[in-house]
């Protein structure tokens, strides 16, 4: 079986969707994060496809060579899950598994929860499946005085795009290695609150060497394609979480209603934001039926590129005991 990924175009939801796909069988969605790309699956899509299932990896809304919408609100939650209820429509499968990382996770979550009838499953890395409290990240952050939090660096629209687009490879090469396990243990991971008078490029330390996780012709991937794209659609879901914890008012104290499970490396520097370690440990509550817990040791954010093997491993678990 050729296994190798195909890259598609479709109409969703109002914008034109570009996709990888690998594979027959049983549909498979992989969500990306910020600040990626279907790219990102580059490790997965062919395993998952050997196995047996019909894999998809969407250049999210906002990414890559997917459209990104003018109005800042084009990037809402019901907004990016609508785009993968139209994508199944449109690949024309019944239902679909869901894997999101990083901000796909989010994503990931709500479709199982919006959508229980059309997804079958969903994996989280790196973000755990949190149910809404009582106010967005964003404006528990502000109300602590964490101004310099990056989150909150991210609203004002043009700045975090000036500061990320003055070079999108340097960008991405601190970005990337800044969060993994690889700069953690080294001690030269990127600050969540922002010095003053720093921007978050020049926070992010330096980087001497590429970690053997990322190669140079991966790096160059995403910088080609944020030098074309600009960084705008991405930060965009940034600014839509007030709007978003708005909008998701009546599923406050909701479980996740279909089969689950979460994966994170042991050095993701999520898992230490307030709440987070609380989230992890309470999946088992929040979900109605938690398949577990798969904590891939010494790995950082980027845990499916840093670690493969193991994250295709408890992928693989997860939906083989569908």
């Amino acid at each position: 079986m050729d296994v190798t990924p195909q890259s598609r175009f479709a109409e969703v939801n109002g914008i034109r969707l570009h996709y990888l796909e690998a594979g027959s069988g049983p549909l498979v969605l992989l969500c990306h994060g910020w600040p990626e790309l279907a790219h990102s699956w580059r490790n997965q899509i062919p395993a998952l496809a050997a196995a047996g299932y019909r894999v998809v990896a969407p250049d999210m809304r906002g990414f890559g060579a997917s459209d990104a919408p003018a109005d800042i609100a084009a990037y809402g939650i019901m907004d990016l899950v609508g785009d993968m209820v139209a994508l199944v429509e449109v690949l024309d499968e019944p239902n679909a598994v869901v894997v999101g990382h990083d901000w796909g996770a989010p994503v990931a979550w709500h479709c199982a929860l919006f959508r229980p009838d059309l997804f079958r499953g969903v994996a989280g890395l790196s973000v755990p499946w949190s149910p809404r409290g009582p106010a967005s990240v964003v404006a528990v952050a502000r109300h602590l005085g964490m101004e310099r939090f990056y989150m909150v660096y991210f609203q004002e629209p043009g700045v975090a795009e000036a500061d990320l687009e003055r070079d999108a490879y340097e960008s991405h090469r601190r970005l990337l290695v800044g969060a993994s396990g690889d700069a953690v243990r080294t001690g030269r991971a990127w600050p969540a609150v922002i010095p003053e008078g720093m921007t978050l490029v020049e926070a992010c330390p330096a980087v001497d060497t590429l970690p053997a996780w990322l190669s140079e012709a991966d790096l160059t991937v995403y910088a080609e394609t944020y030098r074309r794209t600009g960084y705008r659609g991405g930060l965009n879901w940034y600014r839509n979480m007030d709007r978003n914890h708005a909008v998701t008012a009546p599923w406050v104290g909701a479980r996740i209603p279909v089969p689950a499970c979460f994966i994170a490396g042991t050095l993701d520097g999520v898992l230490k934001m307030p709440g987070m370690d609380k989230a992890v440990h309470r999946l088992d509550e929040t979900c109605i039926d938690f398949r577990g817990t798969t904590l891939v040791e010494g790995a950082g954010h980027w845990v499916q590129q840093e670690a493969p093997e193991a994250v295709n491993k408890a992928l693989l678990d997860f939906l083989a005991g569908l």
